[in-house]
């Protein structure tokens, strides 16, 4: 026996249909039993479309439909092909219609299926009818489903072939519109009343319905998917800086010199990040598990020459630079006076004099041109406690003699120790005659805020040394794009503003004076003059649950196939990071505890700049693909040629690569959702894939 083809049963079917059309007779004022919905169908509709259903009508050989004494509806394809019947009992309820094929997609139509006029969608046979006696004289065709559940289903039918009109209110749009995205349906959503009791009540016609204000047409098509999000890092596309991980006064200012300098808001965040740790460190320690640690940062910002790294340095620490030339200069003094002395003094005057007035150090604490060894002296002589490396120009850093040779590797354990304990160690030989005793420095710290060019960052972010040795681990980085070719020069109004009469500068700079030299002396020193910084503490138990929440999170990532499993030195730095931001965010706010806001927001900032190490240098080995992009791959393959691009997530979950099956598929597929590659729907009791045709067709 050959078993038949889906198309055969098809063919089959409708000549059956057709059959049972021709075997009874159309419906009768009498068999309609006064059913008012019938009594209106009767009237609008050819005889033929309302049939007496005198006999139950066969499923196969051994079974049949109770359908004696119904009145039965013709329902078409868009095709306008009779292919299915739907039974009604006069005054029966629509939990009692029988359909004679619950598989075949189908309408009831009420009009022609003339190509002009506009096929409007409805879920149920009582509200079709309603509308289309309320839309006599208009250029529309009603399409009714037999019952709500199959509604969707058949408006995707008939749109195949030409644009579908469904109607619904602003209050339940999500919930209908959702399952009809990438169809060929437009959606007219209604503020309050329905299109229909607009009809009824408003005595308005159909063309004002659509020109109200409240009134909203949405092509779903059109609208249907976003722009998949790349899966792989794109070196070439820099990562959205979340300027609202600022907020208040520092939001305002950053913006500010952004404005006025013309910069990225990254490169103006980067700079008051840098100034915050030249003023904090100084002052306050950050919390870190049972301890404590230096508020200090790396800050690794590319910029271009001219992009304008010099101009947003000028603003973010004006007032640091202002404070650093009056100390100089009040050095300079004592440096003359101590000189004038020595010179007066002879003998035992003089004798007595070098034994009680040591000569007095330079206090500078922000260095730009300078090698590492001279500033690590500064420390162990107890020259100063706190300074940073504050530059334009990193090339003198990166280029220069400390990280070249020999002495890198020394270098960089330096200033590693530094940033993680605030600890210098000096030891060298003591047999010449300019041997130093002195050896260590204690409790000080240290910030590198190092802007260069790419020309200069490229070898030093891929440099093994660097990376290993965890200098890079503990780095911010930034890499914005460059707005020159962008920006504008030619305006009189911009260039009559000044940045020094910006009451937002003028504010921030105010409270950079305070920071600076405090009345009050928020950096007391014990009684061997080292510092006493104030330890920060977090404002309550929830604060420090959130913030180990967010370090658990990013433990998570590491894992295999996550996204920061080639990255594990960064990563496990990050909450590291964040508590040192959130720590100087409330020092400026001259506050004594770190708020739950203080942390969500820096780890804002950490996120941002593992975004960018990632994409700086790929942490995935070259030509391996992640699990994401496999997976993207394999539904790719399986839904093409498929209208739509749909799959079973049975399926799914059965035939997916063995690698990505289990646990681990949900979370990939829930991460391609958000990403824009596919859509997870539901259907009755089904749970389907949907794919981004836009993947498809690339």
């Amino acid at each position: 026996m050959t078993t038949p083809t889906d198309s055969q049963e098809k063919t089959r079917g409708k000549a059956g249909l057709v059959s049972i059309l021709g075997e009874h007779q159309p419906a009768t004022a009498q068999t309609l039993q006064d059913d008012e919905l019938l009594k209106r169908l009767h009237d609008i509709l050819e005889p033929n479309r309302l049939l007496d259903i005198k006999v139950n009508l066969p499923v196969n050989q051994d079974d049949e439909l109770q359908t004696a004494g119904m009145v039965g509806l013709v329902l078409h394809n868009k095709d306008y092909e009779p292919v299915n019947l739907l039974c009604m009992p006069p005054n029966g309820q629509p939990k009692d219609y029988i359909v004679t094929d619950p598989f075949e997609t189908a309408a009831f139509i009420i009009g022609t299926m003339d190509s002009t006029d506009e096929l409007i969608a409805v879920n149920n046979i009582a509200e079709a009818v309603e509308l289309s006696y309320l839309l006599l004289g208009e250029p529309v065709t009603i399409l009714a489903s037999r019952d709500e559940w199959s509604f969707n289903d058949m408006v995707k039918h008939f749109s195949q072939d030409a644009p579908v009109t469904v109607m619904t209110t602003a209050d339940v749009k999500d919930k209908f519109i959702k399952p009809l995205i990438g169809s060929n349906v437009r959606a007219i959503i209604t503020s309050e009343r329905t299109v229909l009791e607009h009809l009824e009540y408003g005595g308005l016609s159909y063309a004002d319905i659509l020109a109200l204000d409240d009134t909203k047409i949405i092509d779903l098509k059109a609208v249907a998917w976003p722009n998949p999000e790349p899966l792989a890092s794109d070196p070439s596309k820099p990562t959205r800086y979340p300027i609202e991980a600022w907020d208040g006064l520092l939001q305002r200012v950053i913006k500010k010199i952004a404005y006025y300098q013309q910069v990225p808001d990254a490169m103006a965040g980067q700079c008051i990040l840098g100034a915050l740790a030249h003023m904090g460190q100084a002052h306050v320690d950050a919390p870190i598990g049972y301890k404590h640690m230096p508020a200090s940062l790396i800050l690794i910002t590319e910029g271009e020459s001219g992009s304008g790294k010099t101009q947003a340095m000028d603003l973010s620490h004006h007032k640091i630079k202002e404070y650093e030339q009056k100390q100089y200069e009040e050095y300079i003094t004592r440096h003359e006076e101590h000189k004038a002395q020595l010179a007066s003094l002879k003998g035992a005057d003089l004798k007595d004099y070098l034994a009680n007035e040591a000569a007095p150090h330079n206090p500078e604490r922000l260095f730009k041109d300078a090698t590492i060894e001279p500033v690590l002296d500064k420390f162990v002589n107890g020259e100063i406690t706190d300074a940073s490396w504050s530059t334009d120009d990193a090339a003198q850093f990166f280029n220069g003699h400390t990280m070249k040779g020999d002495t890198a590797g020394n270098a960089l354990a330096a200033i590693t120790d530094l940033y993680s304990g605030g600890e210098v160690n000096r030891t060298r030989s003591q047999k010449n005659a300019y041997a130093n005793p002195r050896t260590k420095a204690y409790n000080v710290r240290m910030t590198l805020m190092l802007m260069a060019q790419r020309i200069i960052l490229e070898p030093a972010l891929t440099d093994d040394m660097m990376n290993q040795q965890g200098f890079l681990a503990r780095a911010l980085i930034a890499c914005p794009n460059s707005l020159q070719g962008y920006r504008t020069w030619d305006d009189i109004e911009r260039r009559q503003q000044s940045p020094h009469l910006d009451s937002d500068l003028l504010a921030y700079w105010s409270r950079c004076s305070d920071l600076l030299d405090p009345v009050d002396s928020n950096a007391p020193t014990d009684e061997k003059g080292a510092p006493k910084r104030f330890k920060m503490r977090w404002h309550n138990k929830q604060t420090e649950q959130v913030f180990y929440e967010h370090m658990q999170a990013i433990e998570n990532q590491q894992a295999k196939s996550m996204p920061l499993e080639y990255l594990k030195a960064y990563a496990s730095r990050m909450a590291e990071n964040a508590s040192r931001i959130a720590t100087l965010i409330a020092f400026f706010d001259k506050r004594k505890s770190i708020t739950t806001d203080d942390i969500k927001r820096a780890f804002m900032l950490v996120s941002y700049s593992t975004a960018e190490r990632l994409r700086y240098q790929d942490a995935t080995p070259t030509g391996e693909q992640t699990d994401i992009e496999k997976l993207s791959n394999w539904l790719i393959d399986k839904a093409k040629g498929k209208n739509p691009a749909v799959l079973n997530k049975s399926y799914v979950t059965q035939h997916a690569p063995n690698a990505l099956r289990g646990k681990k598929l949900n979370f990939l597929l829930d991460d391609l959702e958000s990403m824009g590659h596919i859509r997870l729907e539901s259907e009755g009791r089904r749970r389907l894939v949907y794919v981004n045709p836009k993947l498809i067709t690339a």
